[in-house]
C-alpha cells in the first residue's frame, strides 16, 4: 500500500496464499535470508520465531507484542532471551511493544496498523509512545516525514541508533524525538554531537520531568537536580530544542523543516488586529521571544503605506479600513523583512475562510515568501479556525503554518535558540596542573570526612576566590584562628552530618573580639559539638549558589542558582554539562531571576557579574577534572558584590562516601 517495491513474503502455515501472494509455511521455507521479519505473533511464540528468524539469516525483526510472560524462577525474562538471540545473530529489533516504523523514502510500512497516505518529506520522528507515533502519522497539517519510528522497549536497537540512521539521510532537515528515557546515554550523547556537527536540529519532547526522588539530599545541588537536570544540561549542550507538548513539537518541527535559519536580530510580526497583537505581546513575554527594534528607514517606509491613525511599530497592526489591504500588507512585510534587526517574520492572522473576503492573506504570503531568505511563517491564534485549504496552499509553497500563539512563538524561540547555539564558541581546553589534580583525586577517593575548610581549599585551588578559613576544636584554637584572620570573623559549626547550618542555628557572624567569640563558641559547642570553622567576614552582596552533581547517566553537571536560604525558596537553577567558557557562564546567570538582583535594585550597587562568571568557569574546570570521583559539591553561598565575589562555605560529597 505504501509503494514498497521490494519482495514481501507472507509466512503462515495455515494459508497457501494471502491476497494472491504466495504464503510460506515457515521462515526457513522462504529459502533465502530476508532484511526484516514482522512478527505478528503472540508472546508465547516470540522466542521460537525469533530463533527461526536468526537461523534463517534475517537482519532484523519488528516485534509488536508486549514481550510479557509470567516470571519463572531461575529463567531470565522473555525480553532478555529475545535480546540475547538478536545480539548473537547480529540482528536489529524494532520494539517490542511497538507499532513498527515507516520509511517513507523507501515506501516501506513495517507497521502492524493501518496508516494514512503520506508524502515523504524532511522530518524524522522517533518516539517511545505508540500513540504519538499514530498521532503524528495521522496529522492533517501535511507535516511530511522521511522516517517515523515507534521504538517501543528498545530491546536491542535504541533511539540513538535510529537517530544516527536519520542523520545519514540526505533528506533529513529536522529530527523530532518523544523520549521516556535514554537506554544508552553514552551513544545518545555521541549522536547528539553528530547532529550538532552536521547542523541538523533536534527537537525533543522529554516526558517524566517531575522529580521522582531527591538523591544526595545533603547537597543543595543534588536535591535540586531531581530526575530532569541531566536532560536539561544535555539538551543545552547540544542545541536540542526542548518542547512541552506535541503541538509545540509539530510547530517547531514544521518551522525547522522549512530549512531557513535565523540570522542576527529578533522577531517582527504583522497583524490585522490590535487585540490579537496585544495577545501576542503578552505571550511573547511569557515564552521568551523578543521583538526587533525597527530602524528609522523601516519606520519611514511603513508610515508611507499605512492608513492614517496606524502606528509604524513592531509588532505592527496594519489593518485600517480594508482598502488596498493586500498591497499594504505586502509592502509592510517587505519593509519589516528588509530591516537588519529582523531575524524572522510572523504573519499573525486568523486563517478562516472569511479572511480572504477583502484581500487574500494567503496570496500576500505567497508573494512575499519567495522574495526573502529569512524565516517566515503564518501564525494562527486559534488552531481550530485555520482553513485547511488555505493552509494547504501555503504549505505546498513551503510557507510554514504555525497553529497556536504559544506554540508558534515557542517555535520561533527555538529557531533563535538554535541560531545562538550554532554561534557558540567552544570552550578552550584548560590545562590542569597534574600534581594538583592527582592530589585532590587521591583525597576524594580516601575514606575520610571532609571539613568545610578543606572544601574551601579545594575550590580555591581550582580558581574560586574564597574567604580565609581555619578549623578549630577548642575555644583556644578558635581565638588563635580569629586573630590570624583578623577581626571581625564568622563562626560556623563543622560537626559531621550538620550540613544546613542555618537550620540548626549553627552560624554566628560579625564577631569582633575574643569575649563574644568565646560566648558564640560555647553556645555552638553545647548545642552541636566542639568542631567549628572560623572564617573571615565577606563583604555584603548577593548570595549565589554554585554546585556540581554527578548524574548516573551523563556524568557531572554544573549548577548555578540563587544562594543562601533562597536556593530552596526560589528553587531556581540552571544545569549544564561542563566545561563552559565565560560567555556561557554569563548566559547561565541571565536565565535566572537572580540576574535582576545582581544588576542592583532600589538604588543598590550592581554586583560584579564578570567575576561571578569567572567563578562559574573555575568550578566548571573542577567539575570537568574531578567530577567523576565526586557525587556532589556545593559552593553556597558565593557572595557577589561590586568588588567581586567570594565563596564563604563549601560542601563536598565524594563518591567514596556512598
Amino acid at each position: 500500500r505504501g509503494g514498497y517495491d521490494g519482495d514481501v513474503f507472507p509466512v503462515n502455515p495455515r494459508y497457501g496464499d494471502i491476497h494472491g501472494v504466495p504464503c510460506h509455511p515457515s521462515l526457513e521455507a522462504i529459502g533465502r535470508p530476508v532484511d526484516a521479519v514482522l512478527l505478528g505473533v503472540p508472546n508465547a511464540l516470540l522466542e521460537s520465531q525469533m530463533e527461526a528468524a536468526a537461523t534463517a539469516g534475517a537482519a532484523g525483526a519488528i516485534i509488536f507484542a508486549s514481550c510479557y510472560e509470567e516470571p519463572r524462577p531461575g529463567v531470565p525474562p522473555l525480553t532478555e532471551r529475545i535480546a540475547a538471540i538478536a545480539r548473537t545473530a547480529g540482528m536489529s529489533i524494532c520494539g517490542g511493544n511497538c507499532m513498527g516504523f515507516l520509511n517513507l523514502e523507501r515506501g516501506l510500512r513495517a507497521c502492524g496498523f493501518s496508516m494514512p497516505s503520506l508524502d515523504p518529506g524532511g522530518v524524522a520522528f522517533i518516539t517511545h509512545s505508540g500513540s504519538a507515533f499514530a498521532a503524528l502519522a495521522h496529522n492533517d497539517r501535511n507535516l511530511r516525514f522521511n522516517l517515523v519510528v515507534s521504538a517501543g522497549q528498545e530491546l536491542v536497537t535504541t533511539t540513538a541508533d535510529y537517530l544516527r540512521y536519520a542523520l545519514g539521510l540526505e533528506s533529513t532537515r529536522v529530527v523530532a524525538l518523544f523520549l521516556e528515557t535514554v537506554r544508552d546515554p553514552g551513544d545518545f550523547e555521541r549522536v547528539l554531537a553528530l547532529a550538532a556537527e552536521r547542523e541538523i536540529p533536534v527537537v525533543a519532547l522529554k516526558v517524566g520531568r517531575q522529580e521522582r526522588a531527591k538523591r544526595l539530599v545533603e547537597a543543595h545541588s543534588g536535591a535540586l537536580a531531581g530526575s530532569d537536570a541531566a536532560f536539561e544540561a544535555l539538551f543545552d549542550a547540544y542545541g536540542v530544542a526542548r518542547v512541552a507538548t506535541l503541538d509545540e513539537l509539530a510547530d517547531t518541527a514544521e518551522l525547522f523543516a522549512g530549512g531557513r535559519r535565523a540570522g542576527p536580530g529578533a522577531l517582527a510580526a504583522i497583524h490585522d488586529s490590535g487585540g490579537e497583537r496585544a495577545l501576542l505581546v503578552d505571550i511573547a513575554a511569557d515564552v521568551g521571544v523578543d521583538f526587533a527594534t525597527l530602524a528609522t528607514p523601516t519606520i519611514e517606509r511603513l508610515e508611507a503605506v499605512l492608513e492614517q491613525g496606524l502606528t509604524a511599530t513592531n509588532p505592527l497592526d496594519a489593518w485600517g479600513t480594508g482598502n488596498d489591504a493586500e498591497e499594504i500588507f505586502r509592502d509592510c512585510m517587505d519593509a519589516l523583512l528588509d530591516d537588519p534587526a529582523t531575524a524572522a517574520l510572523a504573519f499573525c492572522v486568523d486563517m478562516t475562510t472569511e479572511s480572504d473576503g477583502v484581500g487574500s492573506y494567503v496570496q500576500t504570503a505567497l508573494d512575499v515568501y519567495p522574495k526573502t531568505g529569512k524565516p517566515m511563517a503564518m501564525l494562527g491564534n486559534l488552531a481550530s479556525a485555520i482553513d485547511r485549504t488555505d493552509s494547504g496552499r501555503l504549505r505546498e509553497a513551503g510557507v510554514p503554518v504555525l497553529e497556536g500563539t504559544v506554540t508558534g512563538l515557542a517555535a520561533f524561540r527555538h529557531l533563535f535558540g538554535y541560531r545562538d547555539f550554532l554561534g557558540r564558541s567552544r570552550p578552550p581546553a584548560t590545562a590542569i596542573d597534574a600534581a594538583l589534580s592527582r592530589r585532590w583525586r587521591d583525597r576524594l577517593t580516601a575514606p575520610l570526612p571532609w571539613s568545610p575548610a578543606e572544601a574551601l581549599e579545594l575550590v580555591g585551588d581550582y580558581g574560586l576566590p574564597t574567604v580565609a578559613a581555619h578549623p578549630a576544636g577548642t575555644i583556644e584554637e578558635a581565638v588563635a584562628a580569629a586573630e590570624a584572620i583578623g577581626w571581625p570573623v564568622g563562626l560556623k559549626t563543622a560537626m559531621p552530618g550538620l550540613v544546613h547550618k542555618s537550620e540548626v542555628r549553627g552560624i554566628a557572624l560579625d564577631i569582633a573580639g575574643a569575649d563574644p567569640l568565646r560566648s558564640a563558641y560555647e553556645d555552638l559547642a553545647a548545642r552541636l559539638g566542639p568542631r567549628v570553622i572560623v572564617t573571615a567576614m565577606a563583604p555584603p552582596g548577593i548570595e549565589v549558589a554554585l554546585g556540581i552533581v554527578r548524574d548516573e547517566q551523563f556524568g557531572p553537571l554544573l549548577m548555578v542558582g540563587a544562594g543562601g536560604v533562597l536556593v530552596e525558596l526560589l528553587n531556581e537553577r540552571v544545569f549544564v554539562l561542563p566545561p563552559v567558557d565565560h560567555e556561557r557562564a554569563l548566559g547561565m546567570l541571565t536565565r535566572l531571576e537572580l540576574w535582576r538582583l545582581l544588576q542592583g535594585i532600589r538604588g543598590g550597587p550592581a554586583a560584579d557579574v564578570e567575576a561571578v562568571a569567572d567563578a562559574v568557569v573555575a568550578l566548571s574546570r573542577l567539575a570537568d577534572d574531578l567530577g567523576p570521583v565526586m557525587d556532589a559539591l556545593d559552593v553556597n553561598p558565593l557572595i557577589a558584590g561590586p568588588g567581586g565575589c567570594v565563596a564563604v562555605d563549601a560542601l563536598v560529597v565524594p563518591r567514596a562516601s556512598r
